[in-house]
């Protein structure tokens, strides 16, 4: 067995994109020396996280690939007294998501129809109202608060503060939609004008969002500007995405006055800085139920209401979707492939283009890659990255070599990103030519699914790492190791409950 003694300091030094300077002796003058490798490119895995179709929780095993699953509860599960919690319910049901490798999306209702009110029992006992009606349109009861009351206002908020203080570090959570007002949790009582929440009530509630979460996006279901006849302006709310819950059916703008609710009509509406806002924060929703049936599959015809699916993905910069379609029951290969093909369109897509590395004096090794984004989304979240110097024989990481790089702020079609590092390496025995350099996003959680590049070589010798090359600009190849990838295989349609 060859065996490399690491370093007691393993040092990487990262360097500005720009020239500095012109000697011969600087990184990048190395660099310039040694020619980049191109990086072959290869699709991405469907189930990269924090982006594609989202399942309910706990979905039936190997439907189709997914990184995140939704629930909701209700508020009067977790609040049971003034600034009184119980979040067992939820901690079961972070825990069971994340044993799975995936993260969580959320919602917390008081409102939902055809269920008992969400409203905390200590706040029924002190005297807020509930109105029960019938919605004649979906022939279904709802139980709504009073959204006035200020005992029910100040409990939100109670909840919102506790909740971030509880959660926002939390790696289990993925995305957070607003919830808590309306139908649904949609901020919304329709066909009860009359029963929602005042604008005043939304701008407390997403001030109190804002207050307690500072990483975790929260999205809201309706873009509004400031002269929004209904909601309450969160186009200049920076912090908040939104989420399209009639996805594919509702959201491309039609020019129909009585098609003005639909999500790019709406968003267009509130201005450019809600049109603008998926540059910043996330755009996430629901695949509308009615299309559960019928999309991604090639021997039906598309239902006459919806909308071209990969036209909506290209228009709102979607990140993730709730879907039942494709994970209720097996669906065809055909549809499968489809499927597959449409929905590696949302989110990011990273590539790692080329690679240049350059051996030095005293085992020292520049790194300069570049790096795109595919996609149609940024990446939101700033998970760190690391260099690993594997054994490309067993993929054993030798040692690791933390970087200061970012993968967020990337937008779709901007120019390449470049990174460039000092690194050195650790003390050698044996045949060093058996060492590869390799490149991986750092996951918060510890099993979670790996962040993968669009790169042929990603997985070679390691999984989750992508291969770069060796310091003597050699390819990282020989072949991939035995070992099986199901979630890598799974993706391409080959396999099928």
């Amino acid at each position: 067995m060859r065996w490399f003694l690491c370093s007691a300091s393993i040092v990487a030094t990262s360097f500005l994109t720009g020239a500095s300077g012109g000697r011969e002796s600087t990184p990048e003058a190395l660099l310039k020396a040694q020619p980049a490798r191109r990086l072959e490119p290869a699709p991405s895995p469907v189930d990269n996280p924090l982006k594609g179709l989202v399942p309910y929780d706990n979905p039936p095993p190997n439907r189709f690939p997914h990184s995140l699953e939704f629930f909701y509860l209700p508020l009067s599960d977790l609040m049971i007294g003034p600034n009184l919690f119980d979040w067992s319910s939820l901690e079961r049901k972070l825990d069971a998501i994340a044993r799975r490798g995936n993260q969580a999306i959320f919602r917390i209702w008081v409102e939902y129809p055809t269920l008992e009110t969400g409203v905390p029992t200590f706040l029924i006992e002190q005297g807020v109202k509930l109105t029960r009606w019938r919605n004649p349109f979906e022939n279904s009861w709802n139980v709504t608060p009073d959204y006035g009351d200020e005992r029910l206002i100040k409990a939100l908020e109670q909840f919102i503060a506790a909740l971030g203080a509880r959660y926002d570090n939390d790696p289990r959570v993925g995305f957070l939609t607003a919830g808590l007002l309306g139908s649904w949790g949609e901020w919304h009582t329709w066909p009860r004008d009359d029963l929602a929440p005042s604008p005043e009530v939304e701008r407390r509630v997403m001030n109190a969002y804002e207050a307690a979460f500072k990483q975790v996006p929260i999205l809201l279901r309706y873009p509004a500007g400031p002269n929004d006849p209904v909601h309450a302006d969160n186009a200049s709310r920076t912090r908040f995405g939104y989420h399209d819950d009639s996805f594919a059916w509702a959201t491309l703008d039609t020019g129909r006055e009585e098609d003005s609710w639909f999500f790019l009509a709406a968003l267009k509406r509130a201005g450019p800085q809600a049109m603008a806002r998926w540059t910043i924060q996330p755009i996430g929703g629901e695949i509308r139920p009615e299309l559960w049936d019928s999309l991604f599959d090639p021997h039906q015809p598309p239902h006459p209401k919806g909308q071209n699916f990969d036209e909506c993905v290209r228009q709102t910069h979607v990140t993730w979707l709730m879907d039942s379609g494709m994970f209720h029951k097996p669906v065809s290969p055909a549809r499968r492939q489809r499927a597959l093909e449409s929905v590696r369109r949302m989110g990011y897509d990273f590539r790692v283009t080329t690679a240049r590395l350059n051996r030095q004096e005293n085992r020292r090794l520049t790194v300069e890659l570049t790096v795109i984004n595919q996609g149609v989304a940024p990446f939101y979240r700033n998970w760190p990255l690391e260099l690993g110097w594997l054994d490309r024989s067993t993929g054993r990481v030798i040692a690791r070599f933390p970087v200061d790089w970012s993968l967020t702020n990337l937008l779709p079609d901007a120019p390449a990103r470049v990174w460039r590092t000092t690194l050195t390496l650790p003390p050698a025995s044996g045949n060093e030519n058996n060492c590869i350099l390799a490149l991986r996003v750092v996951h918060p959680l510890p099993n979670g699914k790996p962040l993968r590049f669009a790169n042929a070589d990603q997985d070679r010798h390691a999984p989750g790492w992508l291969s770069l090359g060796t310091p003597n600009g050699g390819a990282s190849k020989p072949p991939r190791p035995s070992r099986p990838r199901p979630r890598r295989l799974a993706e391409f349609g080959a396999l099928d409950d």
